[in-house]
């Protein structure tokens, strides 16, 4: 079962904050002074500010999130903690998505978290290819952005005897990052899209093993969540690590 973790903070924080207000207006005046507070009513108000302040971090500034698959590899593992600027694509109401303050919008190369879009409470990462009126070509693994080729230098076969992998560096407008091409996976059919206003073309970097855009086709841009910029923790299992602490792109 999916839960919209967004959706039950706001809930939280709604009642606990009616709770809170009812307080100071209504049942401190109602209650015998020196009476002590019903825990009913105590533990919404102690909590509300607590809540308040995690509401407006992960709404409005950075929100945490864990990578589950190898969609993203060799970027981002499984098991990395990634933190998400909240605000880099704009001001959002929270579970609504809607942009209440322009801030800027997604670049080519990003590093984006957004809404499944055929299924929004599951929370997507991938990377940004292609922009609103781009034209986007998937031929022979090799991605065209506006009829251009991405330039791609290899940079490893993986293993080293009998190669299964290549890693090659890709560059995605100003941003260098590597990807990933299982040699045993055939080639897909050639196919290309035009990206509709307001909506983004995204790739997984692990090309030959990410649900992205060649099959449910583009991020609208109600569906944005952030850009990811950072990995703050990995743990694959019970063990938490730091030695992978870096900003990514």
């Amino acid at each position: 079962m999916d839960f919209d973790f967004a959706l039950i903070l706001v809930a939280l924080v709604g009642f606990t904050g009616v709770v809170y207000l009812l307080e100071l207006l209504v049942f401190r005046r109602l209650r015998a002074e020196g009476a002590p507070m019903p825990a009913i009513i105590e533990y919404p108000v102690s909590f509300f500010p607590v809540l308040l302040v995690v509401l407006v971090l992960r709404s409005f500034l950075v929100e945490p999130f864990k990578i589950p698959t190898g969609s993203m590899i060799p970027t981002l593992l499984v098991g990395d903690y990634i933190l998400v600027n909240k605000f880099a694509y704009g001001i959002r109401l929270p579970v609504l998505g809607t942009e209440i303050i322009p801030v800027g919008k997604p670049e080519r190369g990003d590093i984006m978290v957004f809404k499944y879009p055929e299924k929004p409470s599951i929370n997507y990462i991938k990377r940004v290819v292609g922009l609103p009126g781009d034209t986007i070509r998937y031929d022979n693994k090799r991605v065209y952005v506006n009829g251009v080729l991405v330039e791609q230098v290899l940079e490893a076969q993986l293993p080293a005897g009998k190669p299964e992998f290549k890693i090659y560096n890709e560059k995605l407008g100003d941003v260098d990052h590597t990807i990933m091409i299982t040699l045993q996976r055939p080639a897909e059919k050639a196919e290309s899209w035009t990206v509709p206003p307001d909506s983004y073309f995204v790739l997984g970097d692990n090309r030959d093993n990410s649900r992205d855009s060649r099959y449910w086709q583009f991020v609208p841009d109600g569906l944005i969540v952030g850009k990811a910029f950072a990995i703050w923790m990995h743990m694959p299992g019970w063990v938490p690590s730091f030695e992978r602490n870096q900003l990514v792109e």
